[in-house]
C-alpha cells in the first residue's frame, strides 16, 4: 500500500524555496465524501457522488448567471499535497517523469482543476458532480467550462497552416 508521504524509488524531493506571497484568497470550501487521499478518486467522474461547493460571503453575488452552464471548471487549493517532488513515479515501479508531466496532486503549487457537471445552484452553495478532491478543500476560483468557449483573438499570421482554414 501506498502511504501519503512516501518516497518511492525513482522520484527526487527538492528543497522548497521560501515561499512569496501571490495574494490567493480562498473563496469558498469544497465537501466531499473523500477524507484521505488513500480514497479518492484519481480523476473526478462526471457520474460521482454528489459534491457541494460553499461559497463564502462577499463572493456569493459572483454566482448570478452560472446556472447558464451545464458544466463548470471548478479551481482549488491542493492544501494537503506535498510540494518538494520533481520526478515521481505515480505507478510505483521504479520508473519516473517529471512532476509537469503528471496531474498528480504533488507540485510546487497544488493547484487542482476539475471540469464538473453543474447539478444545481441553491443559495452560497452548488451540487456537482466530477471532483476529485479531499473534503474541505479550499475553493479558489469557479469559471464557466473553458470548451464551452471560442477563441476571440483576432486571426494571425500563420493561424491556416497550424490549425488549419482561419
Amino acid at each position: 500500500m501506498v502511504r501519503e508521504s512516501e518516497i518511492r524509488r525513482g522520484e527526487v524531493q527538492v528543497e522548497i524555496p521560501a515561499a512569496t506571497d501571490a495574494g490567493l484568497i480562498f473563496i469558498g470550501r469544497i465537501h466531499t465524501p473523500w477524507n484521505s487521499r488513500m480514497v479518492a478518486p484519481r480523476q473526478g467522474r462526471q457520474d460521482g457522488p454528489l459534491c457541494r461547493i460553499e461559497v463564502f460571503e462577499p463572493w456569493v453575488r459572483a454566482l448570478e448567471g452560472l446556472d447558464r452552464y451545464g458544466q463548470i471548471e471548478v479551481i482549488y487549493w491542493l492544501h494537503l499535497s506535498r510540494r518538494d517532488l520533481v520526478m515521481q513515479s505515480p505507478a510505483n515501479d521504479g520508473t519516473a517523469r517529471g512532476t509537469f508531466a503528471l496531474r498528480s496532486p504533488v507540485r510546487p503549487n497544488p493547484l487542482g482543476t476539475s471540469i464538473v457537471k453543474l447539478v444545481a445552484i441553491e443559495g452560497a452553495t452548488l451540487l456537482v458532480q466530477g471532483l476529485d478532491c479531499l473534503d474541505g478543500t479550499p475553493l479558489l476560483d469557479l469559471k464557466p467550462d473553458r470548451r464551452l468557449f471560442s477563441p476571440i483573438a483576432p486571426p494571425q499570421p500563420g493561424d491556416a497552416e497550424v490549425g488549419g482554414d482561419v
